[in-house]
């Protein structure tokens, strides 16, 4: 219960604040081109609290925190007095009206370089992306990734900590190959190595793009051995304790690799194992039957345990931390390759290189949001930057319902010379909800079948 009202808190923070940004940026550049604001809205509903100012705008905060508005002065909407129509949206130039509906997405964009630029200033702890090993039989074993390689270099990307890897990694998905250089302990001069792509299987909502790939970067060491067992679990049923060391399932070794041992466990759902162990210098063997549990995709194994887990070296742990001056270069380097990415997700998602199953909605921010104002002040600016991106791009796409519609429709205006007819715009509005809203059911069932 605790941690779904520090979820749920956090989300409402990190919407609070990105919506007023966003709908900000339409207010000021409305109030800059001399059109008049009626209201300033953070919200829907009810509203808990409101004020007017001294020009009539009403600034309200509403009780439905999922999103907000600013209803501007327009006589395609109310009747307007003679004195204010020269105040009207709709009797201001194209171009005004373009610059007034680009605002906000740009305000989106703006905030993510002021979080980014905070979030460089206070200092990232980061960890050098070092492979520590290769999964047996992966993508990265085949193309022969050596231990103790430093990752320098993907495709074109330099990466200087495993979120730079994994993120360059994302934006080559759908491609047959990928090249990624590195330096080996002692040598100063990078190595290539090709990694075959063709049937990489990659589900960004299980695993990491690293991951997927057989790449196991040095970083918390997961060890073979219990940290918890879960009361009333199949494990705590059978027997097994804390401290216990896994070293087989069925006879066969798992190497002391939690990893080897979970995947190996998945493939008997209500079926019979026996699990060698070591506990206390004695090896013994225990008879367990994992629970079935349904992943969406199949069903699999689990016995309710929890590996040790071993921090990161000191050697490969650093701070990434920048100037007042350089933090500003990295900080619009951060977003734009933000935003690149993003756009190519959406590239990937329309020719089925991503699946729909990628897509996630408020219940997966609101974890997301919960999940990192935990962590520290750095990393949710990190989440406010992120999610302020994407709300910028989705405001932009040419859905006439969103900003990117009605910029669509103004562009025709500007290639025609004259407004899109209003018929055609409501037709376009239908549409354009009609399409969202399944996005939005899509994003929603994903959220739900993850829970």
């Amino acid at each position: 219960m605790i941690e779904l009202l520090w979820n749920i808190g956090s989300f409402v923070v990190c919407l609070g604040i990105l919506i007023t940004v966003h709908e900000y940026g339409h207010f000021w550049v409305a109030r800059k081109n001399g059109i008049k604001v009626e209201r300033f809205s953070i919200g829907f509903g009810k509203a808990l609290w409101r004020k007017t100012d001294k020009q009539g705008t009403e600034y309200v905060v509403a009780a439905i925190p999922l999103g907000g508005y600013v209803k501007m002065l327009d006589e395609r909407v109310d009747d307007v007095a003679e004195e204010d129509k020269p105040h009207a949206f709709n009797n201001k130039s194209v171009y005004q009206r373009i610059a007034v509906v680009s605002a906000g997405p740009i305000a989106n964009f703006i905030f993510a370089i002021f979080a980014f630029y905070l979030m460089f200033l206070i200092g990232v702890p980061s960890v050098k992306p070092v492979v520590q090993s290769t999964q047996p039989n992966s993508i990265a074993a085949t193309a022969n990734i050596p231990t103790d390689l430093e990752i320098i270099q993907v495709g074109k990307k330099k990466t200087e900590n495993w979120r730079a890897v994994n993120m360059a990694l994302v934006s080559h998905i759908g491609e047959p190959s990928i090249v990624i250089q590195g330096i080996e302990p002692g040598n100063t001069v990078a190595k290539e190595y090709r990694l075959d792509t063709r049937n990489w299987q990659y589900s960004p909502e299980k695993e990491s793009a690293i991951t997927s790939l057989g790449l196991n970067l040095v970083g918390v060491t997961v060890l073979a051995e219990l940290a918890t067992v879960e009361a009333g679990s199949p494990a705590d049923n059978a027997g097994l304790q804390i401290g216990d060391k896994l070293l087989s399932i069925n006879g066969e070794s798992v190497e002391g690799d939690w990893y080897t041992f979970s995947q190996r466990l998945r493939e008997f759902p209500n079926t019979a194992i026996d699990v060698g162990i070591e506990r206390a210098g004695e090896t013994l063997t225990v008879s367990v039957v994992p629970a079935a549990y349904d992943t969406g995709d199949k069903v699999v194994g689990y016995l309710g345990v929890r590996p040790k887990v071993e921090p990161v070296p000191d050697e490969y742990r650093y701070t990434m931390r920048y100037s007042i001056i350089d933090s500003v270069g990295k900080s619009i380097e951060r977003t734009w390759d933000l935003i690149v990415l993003s756009l190519q997700m959406i590239g990937k998602l329309i020719t089925g290189d991503v699946s729909v199953k990628n897509l996630s909605g408020p219940i997966a921010i609101a974890q997301g949001a919960g999940d990192s104002a935990g962590y520290g002040i750095v990393y949710f600016l990190g989440f406010l930057a992120l999610i302020s991106i994407n709300l910028g791009i989705i405001n932009l796409l040419p859905l006439p319902v969103l900003d990117g519609g009605h910029l669509l429709y103004y562009l025709v205006e500007l290639l025609t010379g004259k407004p899109v007819p209003e018929r055609v715009q409501e037709v376009g509005f239908r549409i354009g909800a009609i399409v969202l809203l399944a996005l939005m059911s899509i994003a929603l069932f994903n959220d739900l079948s993850r829970l």
